[in-house]
């Protein structure tokens, strides 16, 4: 088994750097240091002659349309929108690939990474509203040819719970296959019986029809603390544009207030509200359809183990922070379904 997070995944070939100054022409890097705050993708800050930048190598999105992704940020620049506009290759393009991996450029942004319960109110307020004018953006750059055309319907898998119980049962055999003992075997074994258990006794509260209620558009994909940078009240830079696709607004929405909000095993009920009401300042939703998006993450959280299967199935142990976390909250959430959905609602 390999840990993921290991020195294979920050360190780079004095050879590649080379290439890669040379690709973008960006003279000598100077000093190159590895960034400890993303998830996934690996990213380093470097300095070179002609400025400082964030390098990023794409670790699980084609480069076709990690290209596709990158060719929207500057209509979304004058739109306002605070993002930075890649840095393209000598030859013209938004991505590299050299020395067998996928890498983009940008200029450095300034700021840091605060969590969402780190935020004021006002903040709060604010953060919802940027994310109504980033899909109103995106919604303009589809209108002007930059991204596809939106489908006049999109759907949403809903997994059985034969399914999930299933999949819990292959990873429960193997943490017993390739475990360890750790701490971290002890608790999913443990966590995947009780999750069996909740599937079971909540089954008939999951969504019953395939599609979302509410409007849909391109989207972020991943608006969390670690792809936002604030300087002072102000939110500096919104990063990380692999994920970008269609969705319904209500699924982004309802994601964002989880990951912002939903913290050391409890929702911030007062933020994901004024959460919200910050985006419908910009961004129409109805109520309907946050009453669907919460309980459809709901559902997705319930019977999604996907922390377990990086760690088992691929030896990527880089998300096992998370996992306690979301096990604790969707306890809390399941007992307080209802309440949820009214915070999310009177937004």
């Amino acid at each position: 088994m390999i840990d993921a997070t290991a020195a294979g995944r920050t360190d780079i070939a004095g050879n590649v750097l080379t290439e890669l100054a040379d690709v973008f022409g960006i003279g000598e890097m100077r000093e190159c240091r590895y960034l400890a705050d993303g998830l996934m993708n690996v990213n380093w800050k470097v300095d070179t002659p002609v400025g400082v930048f964030a390098l990023k190598r794409v670790s699980d999105v084609p480069p076709d349309r990690q290209s596709r992704n990158l060719g929207v940020l500057a209509a979304l620049v004058g739109d306002g929108v605070p993002v930075g506009a890649p840095v393209a290759t000598c030859a013209g393009s938004l991505v590299a690939e050299v020395g067998g991996g996928v890498w983009c450029l940008f200029p450095w942004s300034t700021g840091n990474h605060v969590r969402g319960i780190d935020l004021g109110l006002s903040q709060v307020a604010s953060l919802g509203a940027h994310l109504g004018r980033l899909h109103a953006s995106l919604g303009r750059a589809c209108g002007r040819g930059l991204l596809p055309a939106v489908p006049d319907m999109v759907t949403a898998e809903c997994t059985s719970p034969e399914q999930a119980v299933g999949k819990s049962h292959r990873l429960s055999a193997e943490v017993a296959d390739k475990g360890v003992g750790s701490a971290f075997d002890e608790a999913a074994a443990a966590a995947l019986d009780r999750r069996r258990a909740l599937i079971a006794e909540h089954a008939f509260r999951r969504p019953q029809h395939s599609t979302p209620e509410g409007a849909h558009g391109w989207t972020h994909g991943d608006v969390q603390y670690r792809n936002l940078l604030w300087e002072g009240e102000e939110l500096a830079a919104v990063l990380d544009w692999d994920r970008v696709g269609v969705r319904p607004y209500a699924e982004e929405v309802v994601r964002t207030a989880q990951v912002q909000f939903g913290v050391d095993g409890v929702f911030d009920l007062a933020r994901v509200s004024a959460f919200v009401g910050g985006y419908r300042s910009v961004m129409p939703l109805e109520n309907a359809a946050l009453v669907d998006g919460v309980r459809r993450l709901w559902w997705k959280r319930m019977t999604d183990f996907w922390q377990l299967e990086f760690h088992y199935d691929r030896g990527d142990f880089s998300c096992d922070e998370l996992f306690n976390a979301d096990e604790a909250l969707l306890y809390w959430w399941t007992d307080r379904l209802d309440q949820v959905e009214e915070a999310f609602a009177a937004g």
